[in-house]
């Protein structure tokens, strides 16, 4: 499977990354097993996950998505150079504030490798901004990760153009490491953050783009088109935002596109991601061995420039 570099870093990445959010929530540890082994079988060799991971589970502490993959790492035959995973630092806990102070991405950090079973993250971002912590310090303290050998590279999530910009005015003037990679909400309904200056300032500064919320937590599948199909649903909280007027034009553009091609939505969803020039990879989760096919056939779907074009207007 062909491999895109992440900007100017020297990591490779499948097309498609394996969102590990699912794992210790809607996907037990024999289930994110299964999927991890199939998932590298395909050819595909990077996942994501977070410190907090699985935090808002009734009963969970956060850090159980990154325990299950450290298991799986341990006991599979796969060579951990063969493998790219990619952590996050910063993002409250169940209200309790961490961020991103030199201090506690120490802590951090060696927490996430001793859950992960490794003795180094490939790719280390910030999780959000911290308006508390100057931004030197946080860039200060990732360039110590690297120097020690604990992370390959850096980036950030959920950092605006502004904020962007001025990390990197802060690694030029201060003569550190900059952010390498973004990663960003974004998918056929949610757009205006991501496209325009944010995209153009990466493009334009070699920055890598691996977006999240791909999938719109479901969304874009077609599975919930009323406040009814949402009931009983693990994501109903987060999916209901895109049940409106809006939402449902897009997943018909799509129903049109599905009738030409054959495609399932999500496989279209993913497809137009794969077409955006600004977009690396980008992130997407399956708690099942039926929607990690998906993966496989949204990278063979071709969308014609009409199909794009349609998707483009829908959703804009």
């Amino acid at each position: 499977m062909e491999k895109r570099r992440l900007g100017r870093t020297a990591i490779h990445v499948a097309p498609i990354i394996f969102g590990g959010n699912v794992f210790g929530w809607t996907s037990d540890e024999r289930t994110s097993f299964r999927l991890l082994d199939a998932f590298f079988d395909a050819g595909f060799n990077t996942i994501d996950t977070a410190d907090v991971y699985s935090a808002w589970v009734n009963g969970n502490v956060g850090g159980e998505s990154e325990a299950i993959i450290g298991k799986w790492l341990r006991q599979n035959k796969l060579k951990r150079s063969q493998s790219v995973i990619i952590t996050k630092v910063g993002i409250e806990n169940r209200g309790k504030k961490t961020g991103l102070s030199a201090g506690w991405i120490v802590q951090a950090v060696d927490a996430s490798l001793k859950r992960l079973q490794t003795d180094y993250i490939d790719l280390y971002l910030a999780h959000k901004p911290d308006s508390d912590v100057a931004i030197e310090e946080t860039l200060e303290a990732f360039g110590r990760l690297k120097e020690q050998g604990k992370v390959r590279a850096i980036g950030c999530s959920n950092y605006n153009v502004t904020q962007l910009r001025e990390s990197m005015d802060a690694a030029t003037r201060c003569n550190l490491g900059r952010f390498d990679v973004l990663q960003p909400a974004y998918n056929l309904y949610d757009r205006t953050e991501f496209e325009g200056q944010l995209s153009e300032f990466c493009t334009l500064n070699d920055i890598a783009v691996v977006t999240y919320y791909s999938l719109a937590a479901g969304f874009l599948t077609g599975k919930y088109r009323t406040t009814a199909s949402l009931k009983g649903s693990e994501r109903s909280n987060r999916v209901s935002s895109y049940v409106n007027e809006r939402g449902l034009r897009i997943l018909h553009a799509m129903d049109e596109i599905s009738k030409e091609t054959g495609a399932q939505l999500a496989e279209i969803a993913l497809a137009w991601l794969l077409k955006k020039d600004a977009v690396t990879a980008p992130i997407a989760s399956a708690t099942s061995l039926v929607q990690l096919q998906s993966f496989e056939r949204a990278m063979r779907l071709v969308l014609t420039n009409d199909m794009m074009t349609l998707l483009d207007q829908t959703g804009s």
